[in-house]
């Protein structure tokens, strides 16, 4: 019988941090498709006209993760359920007034 090798437990990567992240930064740019000047946050762009969005690795500085959130629910609590939309049945035509 082989003995399977377990790595040691390694530290976290990122220690928690109680400093609040600084405020984004409105950072512009031109659109890499279709040249329409747009605004972003931290280097982060997203163009309205032809829906070009760059890579949120190219941004200035990290994201927040979900728990530096200040938006963020309690924890225990759950988003609540969404109801599931009744879509008219297939081949169903609507019914015709008087």
């Amino acid at each position: 019988m082989t003995r399977r090798h377990h790595p040691s437990h390694l530290p976290d990567e990122r220690p928690e941090s109680t400093a609040p992240l600084p405020p984004p930064e409105l950072t512009e740019a031109e659109c890499r498709r279709c040249g329409t000047y747009i605004a972003g946050l931290d280097g982060r762009y997203a163009c309205g006209v032809c829906g070009w969005v760059n890579d949120h690795s190219e941004g200035h500085r990290r994201l927040p993760r979900a728990d530096e959130d200040p938006d963020r629910p309690p924890k225990g609590r759950r988003r609540p359920k969404q109801l599931p939309s009744r879509l008219p049945e297939p081949g169903a035509a609507p019914e015709a007034g008087p």
